[in-house]
C-alpha cells in the first residue's frame, strides 16, 4: 500500500496552476462594420423619437373620449379668434376708425403665434412634468433611450396639435370673418420652408428653456410665459413693430420670430405693408436673416440644454422634487 506524501506549505507556494488555455473552444472572430455602434445608436434615437411622440399624443388626448377632445380642439381656436374680434372692435372704437388690414395683420399673427405659445411652452414644461409631476425622469435617464430625442418626440406631438388649431383658426377666419385668404395665390414652397425654419427656431428656444428648467425648482412656468410674452409684445403680433419706440424696434429686429411672422404674412398676402419697419426689406433678406438667426439661436440653445443636463447630472437634480 503506497503512502501518500504530505504537501507542505512551501510546496503549495511553488505549485503552478495547470494551464487550460488549450481547452477553451476557439470561435471564429466576426468582423463587424466600424460604424455598427453609431448605426445602433441612430436606430435607438429614431425609436425613442417615434414612441415619445406617441406618448405625447396619448398624454394630450387621453383625458377624455375622442369626440369631446375633437370638440375641444375645434372650439378652443375659434374662441381665441372671437376674442381677437372683440379686441379689434375695442381698438377701432377707441381710435374712431376701422382698418381691415390691421385686423388681417392681427388675425394672421395671432393664429401662427400659437406655435410660440404651445410648442415653446410645451417643450420647456416637459422637464417639470417628468421630474416632479409624474416623477419618471429618473427612469428615462437610466433607460437606453436618449433624453434629447425623447424631448424632440414629445414636442412633435405638441406641434401636430398646434398645427390642427392653426388650420381651424384660418378656416374660421376664411369662412366666417371674411379674411381674404386665396389658397391659389399662396407661395406654398416658400410658405413650407418658412414654417419649417420657424418651428425649428421655436423648438430651439424651448430646448434652451428646458435646459434652464433642469436647474430651477418650480419657477419655470413663469419663466416660460415671460419669454412668450416678450415675443408677443416685440415681434409684431397685435400691433406693428413700427409703433414701438426706437429701442423696441431695435430689439425686435434681433428676434427671429419677428421675421418669421413677417414672412408668413407675406406668403399668405394678409396684413402686408402695415409694418414700415420691415416694409423696405426684401423677402430674400428676411429669409436670410431668419435662417442665420435660427442657426445662431439653435447652436446657443443646444449648448444651454447640454450644460443644464450636465450640471443637473453632476448635482443630482434629475430626480429633484419640490412638492409642487
Amino acid at each position: 500500500m503506497a503512502v501518500r506524501k504530505a504537501i507542505s506549505p512551501k510546496d503549495i507556494g511553488r505549485m503552478r496552476p495547470r494551464s487550460r488555455v488549450g481547452k477553451i473552444p476557439r470561435h471564429p472572430v466576426r468582423e463587424y462594420p466600424a460604424d455598427r455602434e453609431r448605426t445602433a445608436r441612430r436606430h435607438m434615437n429614431l425609436r425613442t423619437l417615434k414612441w415619445s411622440a406617441w406618448l405625447g399624443w396619448q398624454m394630450e388626448s387621453n383625458w377624455t373620449d375622442p369626440f369631446l377632445f375633437m370638440t375641444y380642439s375645434i372650439a378652443k381656436p375659434i374662441a381665441g379668434s372671437l376674442i381677437l374680434v372683440v379686441m379689434y372692435a375695442i381698438i377701432a372704437a377707441i381710435g374712431g376708425h376701422t382698418d381691415v388690414g390691421l385686423f388681417h395683420f392681427m388675425f394672421v399673427s395671432n393664429a401662427f403665434f400659437m406655435y410660440v405659445g404651445q410648442v415653446l411652452f410645451g417643450v420647456a414644461q416637459i422637464v417639470h412634468d417628468d421630474r416632479e409631476h409624474f416623477q419618471t425622469m429618473r427612469y428615462i435617464y437610466i433607460s437606453p433611450s436618449n433624453y434629447f430625442s425623447y424631448m424632440i418626440g414629445r414636442s412633435v406631438s405638441k406641434m401636430i396639435i398646434t398645427t390642427f388649431a392653426v388650420v381651424i383658426t384660418m378656416a374660421f377666419g376664411l369662412f366666417f370673418l371674411d379674411v381674404p385668404l386665396n389658397i391659389f395665390t399662396v407661395n406654398w414652397p416658400l410658405f413650407a420652408a418658412v414654417m419649417v425654419i420657424g418651428i425649428m427656431c421655436i423648438m430651439a428656444f424651448g430646448l434652451a428653456l428646458a435646459g434652464l428648467s433642469f436647474l430651477t425648482a418650480k419657477h419655470q412656468g413663469g419663466m416660460n410665459e415671460g419669454i412668450a410674452g416678450v415675443f408677443y409684445l416685440f415681434c409684431g403680433v397685435v400691433f406693428p413693430v413700427s409703433t414701438m419706440p426706437a429701442w423696441g424696434m431695435a430689439f425686435a429686429k434681433i428676434l427671429p420670430i419677428t421675421y418669421w411672422l413677417e414672412l408668413v404674412r407675406r406668403t399668405l398676402d394678409l396684413g402686408v405693408g402695415l409694418d414700415s419697419t420691415l416694409a423696405g426689406a426684401s423677402t430674400a433678406y428676411c429669409v436670410a436673416v431668419l435662417c442665420l438667426s435660427t442657426l445662431v439661436f439653435t447652436a446657443l440653445a443646444l449648448a444651454i440644454f447640454k450644460s443644464g443636463d450636465t450640471v443637473a447630472r453632476r448635482k443630482g437634480l434629475i430626480d429633484m422634487t419640490t412638492a409642487y
